[in-house]
């Protein structure tokens, strides 16, 4: 699909956000409406009472094909602080299970009057296609699909970016590790490239690198010192070991010793860059502990993050949101 059209079935007539599928041909203008009203829901978690109304009376739900514990929870908090119902969908004894095909059960949920999917599946494309089958006033927000997109992990990392460093212009950000199976990585460069950014890096081994990478808007390095040399932000990615059909690596062990973030290779970096990563970490793998929870570390902030981020994705697509008066 391309951008503009992945932007035509994520926005209404009036530009406002109905899906969120991915970063992908979405306007600088919205990324930041979005990080503006995760922003007003912050402060939400550390109120006494943890909810707002913005969807009481809603449906949420959560229809995760792939194993998630930390995205799946964060999605699940951020609709019961909408003070949505949330019904979680347990694929492995759903009736998916026994042959009824994607759209069946999709369908089935509609009828039971939901307002609202939250979708993670192995098939890249997965949200796209419910989306386009869905009810009118029905949401579908993309939890990752595939080695697609997964637009909500981007913007709880954007807008981690610019509350530790402000504005994106004049930023210099590494992406460091397996771009090639990650969506993570390509939402990323979607969302840093629009905000403006001034130089985004991805730092691999060449089999950890789609072909033709710099079409995507970044600067390949294939040595991580010099990749991370005077970079304000460090991502480090999860090796999708997973998703590897064949070997890609020598071995985790040669992997930490050539891609492996150090106190000493961070200090190639600027003195005040921060470290990021989506989870869940591999220690001794694709990042040193000392660095996980050292003072540069803000992946639990991300966490955190990704609640009010899914607070405002979730509340912009039902028009219930601060945004509801304002088009992209």
């Amino acid at each position: 699909m391309s951008a503009t059209a992945a932007a035509d079935i994520q926005l209404d007539a009036s530009g406002r956000l109905r899906h969120f599928l991915t970063v992908e041909g979405l306007s600088r203008e919205l990324l930041v409406r979005i990080m503006d009203t995760a922003e007003s829901f912050a402060g939400v978690t550390a109120q006494n009472v943890k909810k707002v109304p913005l969807l009481r009376g809603k449906t949420v739900v959560n229809l995760f094909f792939e194993n998630s514990t930390r995205t799946r929870t964060t999605f699940e908090l951020a609709a019961k602080r909408l003070s949505a119902d949330v019904l979680n969908i347990n694929i492995a004894t759903s009736a998916t299970s026994k042959g009824e095909s994607l759209l069946d059960t999709v369908r089935n949920l509609e009828a039971m009057h939901v307002d609202m999917f939250v979708v993670r599946h192995a098939q890249s494309g997965a949200a796209h296609f419910i989306a386009r089958h869905v009810a009118p006033h029905i949401s579908v927000l993309n939890a990752g699909d595939g080695r697609h997109a997964h637009p909500t992990q981007a913007m709880l990392d954007v807008f981690t970016i610019r509350r530790c460093k402000g504005e994106f212009a004049g930023l210099k950000v590494a992406i460091v590790g397996d771009i090639l199976h990650s969506r993570v990585a390509r939402s990323e460069i979607w969302a840093l490239n629009t905000l403006g950014v001034d130089e985004v890096r991805v730092v691999a081994p060449k089999t950890l690198l789609p072909a033709h990478v710099e079409a995507l808007g970044v600067v390949p390095y294939h040595d991580l010192s010099e990749g991370l040399r005077d970079v304000d932000v460090v991502i480090m990615l999860r090796l999708q070991l997973e998703r590897m059909g064949s070997a890609f690596i020598p071995s985790e062990h040669e992997y930490f010793q050539r891609f492996g973030l150090t106190e000493r290779r961070l200090e190639k970096a600027r003195p005040d860059a921060i470290v990021m990563h989506p989870g869940p970490i591999n220690r001794g793998i694709e990042i040193d502990s000392a660095i996980a929870d050292g003072p540069r570390s803000v992946i639990l902030p991300q966490v955190t993050n990704g609640i009010a981020v899914r607070m405002a994705v979730m509340s912009m697509a039902m028009h219930a949101g601060p945004d509801r008066e304002v088009a992209a």
